[in-house]
């Protein structure tokens, strides 16, 4: 193991992490965004946009993430559609893990009696004070581990943006690889870099789902 090799490219890696991290943030704020949306279409059952919703979510699960950022990047220029490698990989990634995220939220409110909809709506609120304040809260709570595991999932998939030319940890690995021939050395950084970044949310993500246990069970 070439140490030195190592602490030279320590900064190509903090950079590709920062980088990961960014459009992975950003991908990821989206998609919450989408599953929310989406699956408040599905709970009230909207009856056009809840059939959009459910093409949606089938198409975007059933392809894989490098076929829509090809799509995106590839293909959309053909029609005269051009995107930044950047604004590719995070809508990519907001529209695989939209899908993910309404099921995620969708399995989460049909844990909410519909006597807690119908206890709002005749104290006056309106159906999306009544989403927003009464309904969603509840859901998040039971829908925290699904979206613990959805953003994890979601930065591993991070990992295909090289793809698209993006310098993320995988590219310059490969980049490294490619011109040093040093794999051992290469891969151990990009591993060491990944759990830097997953494992602090796994914790994380456990404590929050152990803490919302306990207040369901009426512990302090």
């Amino acid at each position: 193991m070439d140490f030195t090799f190592i602490q030279q490219y320590i900064p190509m890696y903090v950079e590709a992490a920062q980088l990961t991290l960014t459009i992975g943030a950003l991908g990821i704020v989206l998609s919450i965004f989408v599953g929310i949306v989406c699956s408040a279409i599905e709970y009230y059952r909207i009856p056009v946009l809840r059939r959009i919703v459910s093409v949606y979510v089938e198409l975007s699960r059933n392809t894989p993430l490098l076929v829509q950022l090809f799509f995106l990047y590839f293909g959309l220029p053909k029609i005269g559609i051009r995107w930044s490698s950047e604004l590719c990989g995070i809508v990519g990634l907001a529209f695989l893990g939209g899908s993910y995220m309404t099921e995620a939220f969708r399995s989460g409110l049909e844990t909410v009696e519909p006597i807690q909809k119908e206890s709002a709506l005749s104290l006056g609120m309106s159906p999306l004070q009544t989403m927003w304040n009464v309904i969603l809260p509840q859901a998040m709570a039971v829908s925290v581990p699904s979206l613990v595991a959805n953003v994890i999932f979601l930065l591993k998939e991070t990992s295909v943006f090289s793809g698209i030319a993006l310098a993320d940890l995988m590219y310059v690995a490969k980049d490294l690889i490619g011109l040093y021939y040093k794999t051992p050395e290469a891969l151990s950084m990009l591993v060491i870099a990944y759990l830097i970044i997953l494992l602090p949310i796994s914790i994380l993500g456990t404590i929050l789902e152990r803490r919302l246990r306990y207040a369901g069970f009426g512990h302090s």
